[in-house]
C-alpha cells in the first residue's frame, strides 16, 4: 500500500468516527465530545475520560488509546485488524467496546454510520 492509499483510507476511518458521534449523541445520552487535529481524534466522554485515534503514517496503522489498553491496527482485506488479534480484533468493534466501557452506556460504532 502506498501513502496515498494509507492516507485515503485513514482518513475514511476519522471521517467515519467522526460521524458515528454525531449518530450516537442525536440518539443517546452519551454526549461524546470528539476534536480532531490533523490525524488525531479525541474522544472525551461525560466522565472526563478519553479515546484517543491517531495515525502512524510511517508505519502505515492506526493507533488506539483507551482506558483498556492501547491497540495497533493495519488495513487486512478491507477492515482494519488488531495487529496482536487479526481474527477478533477489528477496530470498529475495538472501539465500540471501549467507548461503551468508558461511556457506561452501550455504544456501537459502524465503518458506514
Amino acid at each position: 500500500m502506498t501513502d496515498t492509499e494509507f492516507m485515503d483510507r485513514a482518513e475514511a476511518l476519522l471521517q467515519a468516527i467522526e460521524r458515528n458521534c454525531d449518530r450516537i449523541n442525536e440518539q443517546t445520552d452519551a454526549d461524546i465530545d470528539n476534536q480532531r487535529s490533523g490525524g488525531m481524534v479525541t474522544l472525551t466522554f461525560a466522565n472526563s475520560s478519553q479515546i484517543v485515534v491517531n495515525l502512524q503514517k510511517p508505519l502505515h496503522e492506526i493507533w488506539l488509546a483507551a482506558r483498556s489498553g492501547g491497540y495497533h491496527f493495519t488495513l487486512d482485506n478491507g477492515l482494519w485488524r488488531d495487529t496482536k488479534n487479526r481474527i477478533s480484533g477489528e477496530f470498529f468493534s475495538t472501539l465500540s467496546g471501549a467507548a461503551s466501557e468508558q461511556s457506561g452506556l452501550p455504544l456501537v460504532f459502524k465503518s458506514a454510520p
